[in-house]
């Protein structure tokens, strides 16, 4: 009849994409559930279904919520998603980890912590950013809306197995925490733009087939490794910009926080996941989040939109790469306008706080050196931007992406950061829209 039918390895019919003319909505007869589906994500991770019984994901009645299944409303057909690699090797314009040092943004350039001008960087702040005569702009983008689908009030575990779909995806919802939010909303839309595909939040079953295809369960067990238990840590991260210089390290301050950023999960989350558990004993098994490997590809345009507070990577086609939330600026110190470009790229960079040319913190008003660590002012991450002082860059705060604001960079997990690090180089476009 026309009809493209999706099977599993398993023999199962996954999805069928119909034909709008001829489209007439049959019932299909009930099947068990695949083997290590519905049962071993409960047993994995608390995952419980929002109705009796294990629903067939194939089944769908229009009209009739508690019969919708693979094939929803826009009768879609649920293609594979493409494998993804690790990251690529170096890329060129590299600098070495904790080459660069800077401070947030003011209205002069800054230096490095040896206070020697780094190679293709003004002392001079330059003006907008402009396109040449000869210079090509760059591809015209269209930014996703929020998706129709409203998310239902849904079981915690469930909206995680949801953000991990997300995340594998290359579309972050920020930290996964099994809790709805504006981050996942946005991601939601995301999502839609770069597959052309639209998928229903509620439908837990879909999302737990998608996930057999994108790395399996989003919940695991992993084992706390000596390593993990040994850090170093430090036992906090003062305030004062005086005290953190003081440090040998702007490390992790727990196991907990260090494993929550391994695998992208808020660390109260975390927590909740191992009730009573010891964190710092190794061979201790606890579940984690099963997050997806970092996405590949060469991004060619990074729009970071002031309004979504999300950025937006595209190749050279045009295509969206990856998304992230982020925190773009604020009222007081706002992010620049109009185009840019990447300088360079610098992993554990350290810092220098100068409150001649950018800010004043706390009573401090001299130069201050802040060692690198993933508790630093800027993360473990800085993508430095041709706009003297601003940057891409990572945060000690992941839990608060989209939700504070900064000092006119643009901000990202620590994780997203360092994933679209190393998508970028020296060149590369970055618009800043309203």
């Amino acid at each position: 009849m026309g009809r493209r039918i999706f099977i599993d390895h398993y023999g199962n019919v996954v999805a069928t994409e119909m034909r709008q003319e001829t489209y007439r909505p049959t019932r299909v007869d009930q099947y068990p559930p695949a083997p290590g589906g519905y049962r071993a994500l409960r047993d994995a991770g608390g995952y419980q279904p929002g109705y009796g019984g294990v629903q067939d994901y194939r089944e769908y009645r229009p009209g009739d919520p508690q019969r919708q299944g693979g094939a929803n409303q826009q009768n879609q057909a649920y293609g594979q998603r493409p494998a993804q690699g690790q990251y690529p090797g170096q890329n060129q314009g590299w600098n070495e980890p904790g080459a660069l040092t800077g401070t947030i943004p003011g209205s002069v350039s800054r230096l490095p912590l040896d206070n020697q001008q780094l190679p293709g960087v003004q002392n001079t702040y330059p003006q907008e950013a402009s396109i040449e005569p000869n210079q090509s702009p760059p591809p015209e983008v269209s930014h996703p809306q929020k998706p129709i689908i409203t998310v239902t009030k849904k079981p915690q575990a469930e909206i995680a197995a949801l953000q991990v779909f997300l995340d594998r995806e290359g579309i972050s919802p920020g930290v996964i925490d099994g809790h709805l939010g504006d981050n996942v909303n946005k991601a939601l839309a995301a999502w839609q733009e770069m597959t052309g595909e639209t998928i229903d939040p509620n439908n837990s079953e879909d999302i737990l087939q998608r996930l057999t295809y994108s790395g399996g369960l989003p919940i695991i067990d992993y084992t706390i490794t000596p390593a993990d238990a040994a850090g170093p840590y430090v036992a906090s991260i003062p305030e004062d910009y005086a005290h953190k210089a003081q440090l040998p390290a702007m490390s992790y301050t727990s196991v907990t926080e260090k494993l929550g950023e391994q695998f992208h999960m808020d660390e109260n989350y975390l927590k909740a996941l191992n009730p009573g558990v010891d964190f710092t004993i190794p061979g201790t098994i606890i579940k984690v989040i099963n997050p997806g490997q970092p996405k590949t590809g060469q991004v060619t345009n990074i729009v970071a939109d002031k309004g979504r507070k999300q950025v937006f990577a595209y190749g050279a086609d045009g295509r969206l790469i990856a998304a992230y939330p982020a925190t773009i600026g604020s009222s007081d110190t706002p992010s620049p306008s109009g185009n840019h470009t990447v300088e360079r790229i610098a992993l554990d960079p350290g810092y220098t706080y100068n409150p001649k040319i950018n800010f004043t913190q706390g009573n401090n008003t001299q130069i201050l050196q802040i060692p690198p660590g993933p508790n630093g002012p800027v993360g473990s991450v800085w993508i430095a931007l041709s706009k003297p002082t601003y940057g891409i860059h990572g945060t000690p705060e992941p839990s608060k992406i989209g939700k504070t604001n900064s000092h006119g960079c643009v901000r990202l997990t620590n994780w997203d950061a360092r994933e679209l690090a190393k998508m970028v180089k020296p060149g590369t476009t970055v618009e800043f829209v309203e």
